[in-house]
Parts: structure tokens; C-alpha cells; sequence
């Protein structure tokens, strides 16, 4: 939800103190810096569904100001966007669109209390209705579609999933600070050599900087990593293979959905290897 982010957002919270009183300090160098370097997605999420984007992955937080329940998503600063209107948004895709399912994967809580979980997950239950899928059982395709069911919410806030039945368990990721292809791929296929989880989990194709590779490179940002990087990860994402099996892969997230016309297609055709015998 990255794509909501101005110059002029709020540095969270959650971050470092230096960082955020550079932003009080120097606005005007500190906040088109964190803009470049926090901003991952640039189309809105209906576009980035409209892509091919099957799996969201959210960070909320309570924004200061406003009222107690000011949910926004949070990535370095807080977003525009709030996160009821942008569910809702979601929910309206999926209207138009019934044979789609999408996983919703919240991983981040800054400010979260008790009852503000609660909240949000009320929030997820009305505004998706009957079209979330209980984590009771893990259902195939057909049948998610026999139910019209096409919502899977992971929720990494334990106490939460214990108390909802509606929430899955927050999901495995192999993710790491790479601020190049190389070091990144050979994390990717350092994980893929250690087994497969036994439930869904998340191969994270993107780069990411340190806070000192950013500070080394004002002027870079992270679409002018993503778009260096893409033709290496273009290339191991057709190489890999979805299925049960040791070594497959499952989710595929990724930076800037948009900026490589054919990635989204490349991870959505992997599928078709599952029709295929393994080799």
C-alpha cells in the first residue's frame, strides 16, 4: 500500500529516533529521501490486482491524530490510504471478479492493542462477509469457488488467531536484506535447499536496502533497484516450480508490480507446471 505515501507523511513510530528527528530537523531533504526509498508499489491496489496480484502483504498501525481507530497501513511512514476504505476497495474487485481469491497477509501491528485487533478483524468480517474461508481446513481451488469463498486472511498476532477462527496463521517467509540480485538469489536458493513448509509460505523476490546503503545513495531509490534487478529475477522466476515437493516454491512477492510488463505472468504461468509430472 506503499503507493499512497507522500513527502509529506508522517515518519512512524516504530522507526529510529535519528531517523525521525532528521524528518522534524530537515523535512525537506529527509522527506523526499524516506519517499524513495519507502515507496515499493506505485499502482493502487486495484491495479495491482487488475496485474495479477493475488497476495497483500500489509503492515497496519494506529496513525497519531484522528480518532483511536485511525488504522493505515505503515512502511517507513503511515499511508494516506485508510485501511477500511482500502479492504473495501479490495472487496469491490472481488465482486466483479468471483472465481479470484486473495491472501491477505497482515505481518506488521505498530500501536496495536487488545482491542484495536479486535476492531480490525470485525472490520475484515463485515466488510468481506461470507467470502472469508475459516482456517479449519485447507481447501482446494473448487472448492473455495463451491463456497464463494475467496478471501484467505493470515494474521501474524497469535493471540488473535487464537481468539477468531476467521484468521490463519501468519505465513513463513523467506525474506532477507539484499541490497543485490546476487546476494538475494543465493539466500532464495539457500532457503529452497532447506525444505519445503508444510503450509503456505512466501519467497520474497525483492530487493531491499539497509539504512546504510540509503544513506550512501540520496539520490537512489527503490524502483531504481527493482528495475536493475528485474531481468536476474525475471529469469529465476521462470526456473522455478510450484507442488508439494522439496525445492518448489509457493507465493512469489515482489516490488512494483507494473514496472516488468511480463513478471506477473511469469509467476501466474509457473502454475501451469503443475499439470506437468515432476522431473
Amino acid at each position: 500500500m506503499t503507493y499512497s505515501l507522500t513527502r509529506k507523511s508522517q515518519i512512524s513510530r516504530e522507526r529510529s529516533r535519528l531517523l525521525r528527528l532528521l524528518g522534524q530537523v530537515a523535512p525537506c531533504v529527509t522527506g523526499p529521501a524516506v519517499l524513495r526509498w519507502g515507496v515499493t508499489q506505485t499502482r493502487d491496489v486495484t491495479q495491482q490486482l487488475d496485474a495479477g496480484a493475488r497476495y497483500l502483504d500489509l503492515s497496519v498501525a494506529l496513525a497519531p491524530g484522528g480518532s483511536d481507530q485511525n488504522l493505515r497501513f505503515e512502511h517507513v511512514t503511515y499511508s494516506t490510504a485508510l485501511v477500511e476504505d482500502t479492504l473495501t476497495e479490495v472487496a469491490e474487485w472481488l465482486e466483479s471478479h468471483p472465481r479470484e481469491v486473495v491472501i491477505l497477509d497482515f505481518r506488521g501491528f505498530a500501536g496495536m492493542t487488545h482491542m484495536l485487533h479486535d476492531h480490525l478483524v470485525g472490520a475484515l468480517a463485515n466488510i468481506f462477509e461470507g467470502a472469508i474461508c475459516p482456517r479449519a481446513e485447507a481447501p482446494t481451488l473448487r472448492q473455495l469457488w463451491a463456497r464463494a469463498q475467496q478471501v484467505i486472511v493470515m494474521y501474524a498476532e497469535e493471540a488473535a488467531v487464537q481468539r477468531h477462527a476467521m484468521l490463519w496463521p501468519g505465513a513463513s517467509h523467506w525474506e532477507t536484506i539484499a541490497a543485490n540480485t546476487q546476494g538475494l538469489l543465493g539466500y532464495l536458493e539457500d532457503m529452497k535447499g532447506q525444505g519445503r513448509p508444510g503450509s503456505l509460505f512466501v519467497a520474497d523476490a525483492t530487493l531491499t536496502p539497509d539504512s546504510w546503503y540509503a544513506l550512501a545513495h540520496p539520490v537512489g531509490s527503490r524502483e531504481k533497484m527493482a528495475l536493475q534487478g528485474l531481468p536476474a529475477l525475471t529469469a529465476w522466476v521462470r526456473a522455478q516450480r510450484p507442488g508439494p515437493e522439496p525445492g518448489c516454491t509457493n507465493i512469489i512477492a515482489c516490488d512494483f508490480i507494473g514496472s516488468g510488463a511480463s513478471f506477473a505472468r511469469d509467476i501466474i504461468a509457473l502454475n501451469q507446471k503443475l499439470l506437468l509430472p515432476p522431473p
